[in-house]
């Protein structure tokens, strides 16, 4: 019987049930384990009977278990409406950093609660593969080998005489095969038979059926990361592009149990400092300020071969001369009794200043119940400490109905007093 856990990250699940009766089996959280230590530990934490989840979002399913990892940025005054809150709000984030396909997912799955993050994964990989199919899956000229009754390609006179010395009315022979049995269709076809296995949605399992079955016959291969590395895209292949994109995501988060066959497990996950960090990106491309540049990830020398590559870089035009103003994102939380930088952040934010010739950096925290620190100066690197400053800031990420904050990127440019441009 299938059954679902929702969690938020740096929380705990234990073998042991909790106050709201989430827990583990053994046999998920040896899964759990063996996930862990073949991904570097990056993912959650080992602990005693159970583990302790990081900053990584998403789906995580073993067997008829789903995890659902959701972000939070701030405790809610209404806590038994959290996980629908925060379930939206990551749905949403997914949406305008396009990690979900707004027009394969409908407005009104994405607002159900019950409809997991990997099955509207699942649903867009089968509305590709099945606008793919409707179109024609495409064919590519491969050789094959083999006894024919006529002569055709290249003969092989070694296997010929071989397996031939009786039977002189067959060739062996090399030739080419125009067909559907190559690389790029037998991907997708190992995609629907991963989805097979884990989907217990009954709509789902019957367009995976359908599909299935419409597909050309084809051999069914085990498929590795270097296989992805071999796809040279073409103009044939172009429309493959999406399928192939999620394709890759579920074939290389899959984990088969040879043991027993019952414990297959199948990961979907984000860095949550990497979404904030892209979502910050998107609402300041929102504000469409004329005179303001927002470039993302830029990256400059610093020692040797490293390079050093802050979030966001800032260029305003004040009277036809640019400045620049650099903003770091950091999805954590502050310690309250002590709400400022670490000394490690504000060396970091020294440096940008200087490599990118900033007066001013930011750096910006989720949080609804913190205020903004007041610009601190850097005292050596500039004339005038003025004009070589950092501050802390802090923007919501819900606004006062619950939801994303679609609005902030003005409220973001404000605090490094942009708000006049």
């Amino acid at each position: 019987m299938p059954r679902s856990i929702q969690v938020f990250e740096f929380e705990r699940l234990t073998l042991h049930k909790d106050a709201q009766g989430r827990c583990l089996t053994k046999g998920e959280l040896d899964k759990l384990y063996a996930f862990n230590d073949c991904n570097k530990n990056d993912y959650f934490t080992g602990i005693r009977d159970g583990v302790k989840f990081k900053s990584y979002v998403g789906v995580i399913q073993i067997g008829g278990l789903t995890i659902e990892i959701l972000p939070k940025a701030d405790k809610n005054i209404e806590a038994d409406n959290d996980f629908k809150i925060w379930h939206k709000v990551l749905l949403d984030m997914l949406k305008i950093c396009q990690r979900i396909n707004v027009h394969s997912v409908s407005e009104a799955h994405l607002q159900q609660r019950h409809h997991s993050l990997l099955e509207l994964y699942f649903e867009m990989y089968l509305d590709e593969v099945s606008r793919l199919l409707r179109s024609g899956l495409i064919k590519q000229y491969r050789k094959q080998s083999g006894n024919t009754p006529v002569l055709k390609g290249r003969l092989d006179f070694n296997k010929n005489i071989q397996q031939n010395l009786i039977h002189q009315e067959r060739f062996y022979t090399t030739h080419q095969v125009y067909d559907h049995e190559h690389l790029v269709n037998q991907i997708l076809l190992k995609g629907l038979s991963i989805l097979a296995d884990f989907t217990f949605n009954a709509q789902l399992k019957d367009k995976i059926t359908r599909l299935r079955a419409s597909f050309p016959e084809i051999k069914e291969i085990p498929i590795q990361k270097h296989h992805f590395a071999q796809l040279k895209e073409n103009r044939k292949t172009v429309a493959y592009t999406k399928a192939l994109q999620i394709a890759r995501m579920i074939i290389l988060n899959y984990s088969p149990d040879i043991r027993s066959g019952q414990e297959n497990m199948l990961t979907l996950l984000f860095d949550m400092n990497t979404l904030w960090e892209e979502y910050i990106y998107r609402m300041l491309l929102r504000t469409k300020r004329p005179c303001i540049q927002v470039n993302f990830q830029n990256k400059q020398k610093f020692w040797e071969n490293r390079k050093i590559k802050p979030d966001l870089v800032i260029t305003q035009k004040v009277d036809g001369e640019p400045k620049t103003y650099v903003i770091d994102t950091k999805w954590k939380m502050l310690n309250v009794s002590n709400p400022k930088p670490s000394d490690g952040d504000l060396k970091q934010m020294y440096v940008y200043n200087l490599y990118w010739n900033a007066e001013r950096s930011l750096l910006l925290y989720p949080s609804t119940k913190r205020t903004d620190e007041k610009f601190g100066s850097y005292w050596k690197g500039r004339d005038n400490p003025i004009n070589n400053q950092c501050k802390v800031g802090f923007v919501s990420v819900l606004n006062k109905h619950n939801e994303l904050d679609m609005d902030i990127g003005d409220e973001i440019l404000a605090k490094l007093v942009l708000n006049e441009a």
